[in-house]
């Protein structure tokens, strides 16, 4: 099973995959943007883009990388990785669902001036606020509103801890649990 956690930056996804990770019993973390590192490090470069998931081969990447996590480890595979261009999330999704992958899509949510106090708060990519994810606060809302939402349950971080976010996602994904296994 993987447990996806979708959302813009400053969401909370990170943070909260950690702590559904301690919640839900065998589970890893498995970022999906270590996968576009890795296409980022080849030389010479793929071709120019700002967004690693523009490349072609980024989403099978990501199914297959997650296929082959789960035959080898089992379990849940908690994935905190931001798709908000509906035909990526169309591939990846039906990627998963051919290996018969079950995939529990969160989107962590939060209204844009929170997002936009956090991207600007948040000090680890560098003292200055990072322009690369201020400028997804915009496409994210496109998307939540024309298609996201709807393809997900939403959390709204807005006014949530992420232990509680983390608490509420583990607790839907036990209920699914439960009602799989039922009789």
């Amino acid at each position: 099973m993987i447990v996806w956690l979708n959302g813009t930056h400053g969401a909370g996804k990170t943070t909260t995959s950690r702590l559904v990770q301690q919640l839900v019993p065998d589970s890893r973390v498995f970022d999906a943007e270590k996968v576009g590192e890795t296409l980022m490090d080849i030389t010479p470069v793929l071709s120019p883009t700002d967004n690693f998931q523009h490349w072609p081969p980024w989403r099978p990447l990501v199914v297959e990388t997650a296929r082959h996590v789960l035959d080898y480890t089992g379990g849940t595979l908690v994935m905190p990785m931001t798709v908000i261009v509906e035909e990526y999330w169309r591939e990846i999704s039906a990627g998963l669902a051919r290996h018969g992958i079950p995939v529990h899509h969160f989107v962590l949510h939060a209204d844009t001036e929170t997002l936009r106090g956090r991207i600007e708060g948040d000090t680890d990519m560098g003292p200055a606020p990072s322009k690369f994810r201020l400028k997804y606060l915009e496409p994210y809302a496109e998307a939540a509103r024309t298609w996201l939402h709807e393809e997900a349950e939403v959390v709204d971080t807005t006014h949530l801890t992420p232990e509680q976010a983390a608490r509420r996602i583990a607790r839907d994904v036990a209920a699914v649990r439960a009602r799989e296994s039922a009789p």
